[in-house]
C-alpha cells in the first residue's frame, strides 16, 4: 500500500482539536507548566499526538496499541499523557539530571498524577534498550538539547526495528525569527539551530530514509494567550504552507523512517 504521507500530515493538521481541561487542571499551580494549559500551546501537543496515532497505524498497519512507542526525553509527561488519551501504552524515558527541562530536575504534577514511569537515562546518549526494540521512537523538543545528535540519531536507529518510524517535532530552525529575537533580547534561546538540509544530511548519514519534513509553528505559542487560538492556528497554517514566511517558522518538523 502506498502511504502519501504528507497527505496524512495536511489533513490531521487541518481537523480541529479539543482543549483538554483535565491536563490543564492538573498542572494549575506549578508556573513551569504554564504552556500545557495554555490553549494555543497545547493546541500543538494535541496535534502532534493525534498524528503520531493516525501515522504509526497506517504505517504499520495495526491499532496504536499494539505498536511499542517511545517518548524520548519526555519532560513534563505531557505527550505520554495524549499519546494514552489516543490509546498507545508508550515507554517514557529522560536524561537523569538536575535541570529543569528533565523529569528529574522539575515537578512532575502530570507524571505523578498518571503513575508514568520514567527510565532514567544515565548517559549522555547511549539508551538502555535493546537493538530493535521499538517501533516508534518521538522527539519532542530533544534533539537540539542532546550533547552529540549524530550519536543519539545512531542510537535511534540501533532501538528502532527495521521501517520503523523516528518522528522529530520542534526542531528549532536557523531562521526563525523568534529565536533571534529572543537572542536580542538576551532571553532564552536554542544554542542550536538547524536548516532543512542539515536535517537531511543527518538522517542520512545515520541510516534513515526521510519521508517528510515540514515548517511549523510561525507565531509564538508557549507564552501567549489568543482570545480565539482555533483561528490563530489555521492562520498560522496557511501562512506557513502557502507564503513565503514559512522560511521565519520557529521549528522543521520530519517523519524518518529506519532504513533496511
Amino acid at each position: 500500500m502506498n502511504i502519501d504521507y504528507k497527505q496524512i500530515r495536511f489533513e490531521v493538521f487541518s481537523e480541529p482539536v479539543q482543549y483538554d481541561p483535565e491536563l490543564a487542571e492538573m498542572v494549575k499551580g506549578f508556573p513551569s507548566h504554564n504552556k500545557i494549559a495554555n490553549p494555543a500551546s497545547q493546541n500543538l501537543f494535541q496535534y502532534l499526538t493525534r498524528y503520531v496515532k493516525t501515522v504509526s497505524e497506517l504505517h504499520f498497519g495495526k491499532p496504536i496499541r499494539d505498536i511499542q512507542i517511545l517518548d524520548w526525553g519526555c519532560g513534563m509527561g505531557q505527550i505520554t499523557y495524549m499519546l494514552r488519551k489516543n490509546g498507545a501504552d508508550p515507554l517514557s524515558c529522560d536524561i537523569k539530571r538536575q535541570a529543569d527541562d528533565s523529569a528529574f530536575g522539575q515537578p512532575t504534577p502530570i507524571i505523578d498524577r498518571c503513575n508514568i514511569d520514567v527510565i532514567p537515562l544515565e548517559h549522555d546518549y547511549k539508551l538502555p534498550f535493546e537493538d530493535a526494540s521499538m517501533d516508534v521512537v518521538l522527539s519532542c523538543g530533544v534533539l537540539e538539547h542532546v550533547a552529540n545528535d549524530i550519536e543519539s540519531l545512531k542510537e535511534i536507529n540501533r532501538i528502532l526495528k527495521p521501517s520503523g518510524l523516528f518522528l522529530c517535532f520542534f526542531l528549532p530552525y536557523f531562521l526563525s525569527w523568534t529565536q533571534h529575537f529572543a537572542h536580542m533580547r538576551k532571553d532564552y534561546y536554542h544554542d542550536h539551530l538547524y536548516r532543512v538540509g542539515q536535517a537531511r544530511n543527518m538522517l542520512r548519514d545515520t541510516n534513515f530514509n526521510l519521508f517528510d519534513i515540514w515548517h511549523r509553528q510561525l507565531f509564538p505559542k508557549n507564552s501567549v494567550r489568543y482570545p480565539n487560538y482555533r483561528w490563530f492556528e489555521k492562520c498560522d497554517q496557511f501562512l506557513v504552507n502557502k507564503t513565503f514566511l514559512k522560511y521565519f517558522v520557529t521549528n522543521i518538523e520530519f517523519l524518518a523512517v529506519k532504513r533496511g
